[in-house]
């Protein structure tokens, strides 16, 4: 199992310094000159001399050559510098500070949500396979994974926000403020989270409880008079886990990059929304930062489940 680690580690170890040369270089090949964009839109570039500019370069190492700008850079994130946003003027380790918190309490309870809702609405449709569960757990799986998320944040916010007024339409609080209202704004962002995650995971662990119940030490386990619920807890529901702990790591990767839509729809301080921002105003220093960051998160989430995934089943350790 260490060995099995170490190389899970040494693989992520790759995957994110390839994250950074893809997050740097792909910035850097975007039409137009951050700068001089900048410029124009705030003064004019008829008021900013030549010398002013050549400034600006030198103050954001953009003098630089490229790969000593990409060395430069790697190694100030290393040390938790960021660097500073031509667009805020502000260091952006601050600005991710102050909203990241608010992404990740977002994308933690889509997640815990989705989980628990997904795997046990899948649960049920097998068990009560061609039944009533199974009939309407199906199809809303289906609708769930194909429906666009800020397209049903625009329509709840019509219905539930304007028609109905039961939800505030838009912003954040913070639940140490005021838990109440914190709660109900964030009930309509979560949904949309979370509802792609629910229609996958609900259809694979329906999938997987539909093939362990037909194994073998499944039948024994009915021939021997156990009860359903230990049948179920014992032995269906861990080797059901197995595929479905695969797909929350895509599940992470699905709620942190709809958190870039989402935010931007219901108005939240998030980092999604500071991306989106960031890539309006052309600002590569904010929009690779956050990139970075949401990439980070869904390697470190991918490696915690190839973890769990080895611990479940041995052989995957030895594969």
């Amino acid at each position: 199992m260490i060995t099995y680690i170490i190389r899970r580690l040494l693989w992520a170890l790759v995957i994110l310094i390839m994250l950074t040369l893809l997050v740097f270089f792909a910035m850097r090949l975007l039409p137009g000159d951050p700068l001089l964009i900048y410029v124009a839109r705030s003064q004019g570039l008829a008021s900013m001399p030549p010398e002013a500019l050549a400034r600006l370069r030198t103050e954001y190492g953009l003098d630089k050559p490229i790969m000593v700008q990409y060395f430069n850079w790697v190694g100030n994130v290393v040390r938790g510098n960021f660097g500073t946003s031509i667009y805020f003027h502000e260091n952006v380790g601050k600005l991710l500070l102050k909203r990241f918190p608010i992404t990740i309490y977002l994308g933690t309870i889509s997640f815990v949500i989705a989980t628990i809702v997904g795997t046990l609405a899948g649960l049920l449709a097998a068990l009560r396979r061609s039944k009533l569960a199974d009939q309407i757990v199906t199809p809303l799986s289906y609708i769930g994974i194909t429906v666009p998320i800020f397209w049903l944040g625009i329509l709840m916010i019509y219905l539930f926000g304007l028609k109905l007024r039961w939800l505030p339409i838009a912003g954040y609080t913070s639940p140490l403020d005021d838990f109440w209202l914190s709660t109900r704004q964030i009930i309509m962002p979560v949904i949309c989270l979370a509802i792609a995650d629910i229609a996958a995971l609900s259809r694979q662990m329906r999938s997987s409880v539909l093939e362990v119940i037909r194994q073998d030490y499944i039948r024994t386990a009915w021939s021997k008079g156990l009860r359903e619920s230990i049948i179920v807890m014992r032995h269906v529901l861990k080797n059901s886990l197995i595929p479905v702990i695969t797909l929350m790591g895509i599940a992470i990767s699905l709620i942190f990059g709809g958190s870039v839509l989402v935010e931007s729809v219901f108005n939240i301080p998030g980092i999604g929304r500071l991306m989106v921002q960031g890539i309006f105003a052309q600002d590569y220093v904010v929009v690779q930062s956050c990139a970075l960051v949401f990439g980070v998160i869904i390697v470190l989430t991918n490696l915690i489940v190839d973890i769990s995934y080895g611990w479940l089943d041995p052989r995957v350790r030895y594969g």
